[in-house]
């Protein structure tokens, strides 16, 4: 039943032109699949917001974790793409990835099932919440590699600024709304109980992508090693001196958010002294700022090329960084205040995040090969984010050591000196395309 009205209310058949003819010839929104998948990406994108708050808010509030165990926590989040990230190039580039990417929604809806149950269950711990996000890192390695090859194949390289830009769109949306329902849910609900939406979320959207036509060819047997496979990846990153240089940067980019990952909800909740639905409120801005992001991007990359882009996009998020320790407990004596700054940083960090890897993302994958896009994505995925687990252990020994304002203050000037070196020691602002 419910399979038949998704079906025919919220996703048209093939037949059903009725968006067609409404949406430009070169337009990816004419692809009814790409349409299909945009979907599931709406889908994932709002549930996200519901875990990205209820899971943090479970350890701070509810287990009464230190900064050194929400460091631990983000760490174990990133370590699935130091573990697995090579291996599941091979993995992309010997199967078919629609059902990889299946499979893996499918195994991080379970993990965030056994949040609420074990709640119940009276058994919840900091331990568990180490369990559950590291599967759920798994599956974002592994399945988060397989939608952005998917998607190449979907609407081709050619398609795929457009393709980034509308789900960059869809992420501000997610990001305007999606953290105020998250905020209330939590608030209402109870994390735990909250985070169950997400898991319904995941049921919808594996009944959507079953009805993704598209099929591609199975990749043709493999008789090398898998060893063999990851040492080519790494080779032709290593090689291809855009990508080596790529890669650098979104790893320090990487390891100072983990840092901030690992810290935010702590300095928001008993430094600031926000609530829940207030964190919520704020992170709203954030959806703003993708959205301002989403409408740049185009128009940067065309003045400035996407090497200047991916620059400007760096030099915005660390600009929001900067600003995060600076937020005084009580500015002019007013919560309010306070909640208005906070939002304003976290609007400078997720535009500059939407500006760096919309043309990042698109720029790796126009200048690869697709016999080798699959390792290609693992390889860069897993040299950038590995170093995601020391920025989180490192700001949570800060936190712990010398406070959580301390520790966001070394992110600032890490994320600063990161600007600097990339705009004036590489040359990515002379990259056109």
């Amino acid at each position: 039943m419910f399979s038949n009205i998704l079906r025919e209310i919220i996703i048209p058949s093939p037949g059903d032109n009725w968006l067609t003819k409404r949406v430009p010839p070169d337009s990816v929104m004419g692809n009814p699949d790409f349409r299909r998948f945009w979907f599931s990406s709406i889908l994932a994108h709002f549930g996200a917001q519901i875990t990205l708050l209820a899971l943090p808010i479970c350890a701070v509030l509810m287990l009464h974790a230190t900064p050194a165990q929400m460091g631990t926590l983000a760490a174990f989040e990133s370590l699935p793409f130091l573990l697995f990230g090579l291996p599941s190039g091979v993995l992309l580039d010997r199967n078919r990835r629609l059902p990889v990417m299946m499979c893996s929604d499918f195994v991080v809806a379970i993990a965030l099932a056994t949040v609420p149950l074990a709640w119940w269950l009276g058994i919840l711990s900091i331990p568990w919440l180490y369990a559950v996000g590291f599967v759920i890192g798994t599956g974002y390695v592994v399945g988060g590699s397989a939608e952005q090859v998917f998607l190449t194949f979907l609407v081709g390289r050619g398609g795929l600024v457009d393709a980034q830009s509308k789900f960059a769109a869809t992420e501000s949306a997610a990001r305007v709304l999606g953290p105020g329902m998250a905020g209330a849910l939590v608030q209402g609900l109870g994390a735990p109980l909250a985070i169950l939406c997400n898991v319904a979320g995941f049921v919808v959207s594996l009944l959507n992508l079953r009805r993704i036509r598209a099929r591609e060819a199975q990749p043709p047997p493999s008789h090398a090693h898998p060893l063999r496979d990851i040492q080519e990846g790494l080779a032709f990153v290593w090689r291809h001196p855009l990508l080596r240089t790529l890669a650098w940067v979104s790893a320090g980019w990487h390891l100072l958010f983990y840092g901030y990952t690992a810290l935010h909800v702590l300095f928001a909740t008993r430094v600031l002294g926000m609530t829940a639905g207030t964190m919520g409120m704020a992170n709203m801005f954030g959806g703003l700022g993708i959205l301002a992001a989403s409408l740049l991007v185009k128009p940067l990359s065309r003045h400035f090329g996407t090497g200047g882009g991916i620059l400007a996009g760096l030099c915005v998020s660390a600009l929001g960084f900067a600003l995060v320790p600076a937020i005084p407990a009580a500015l002019f004596g007013s919560a309010g205040w306070t909640l208005a700054a906070y939002a304003m940083v976290v609007f400078w960090i997720d535009c500059g995040a939407t500006l760096f890897f919309v043309p990042y993302s698109a720029l790796r994958q126009r200048v690869t090969p697709d016999a080798v896009l699959g390792r290609m994505v693992a390889t860069m995925r897993a040299l950038t984010v590995a170093a995601a687990p020391l920025g989180a252990l490192l700001a949570g020994a800060l936190g712990e050591g010398f406070g959580v304002r301390a520790g966001l203050a070394c992110i600032a000037a890490g994320a600063v000196a990161l600007s600097v070196a990339t705009v004036f020691g590489t040359r990515l602002r002379d990259v056109k395309d």
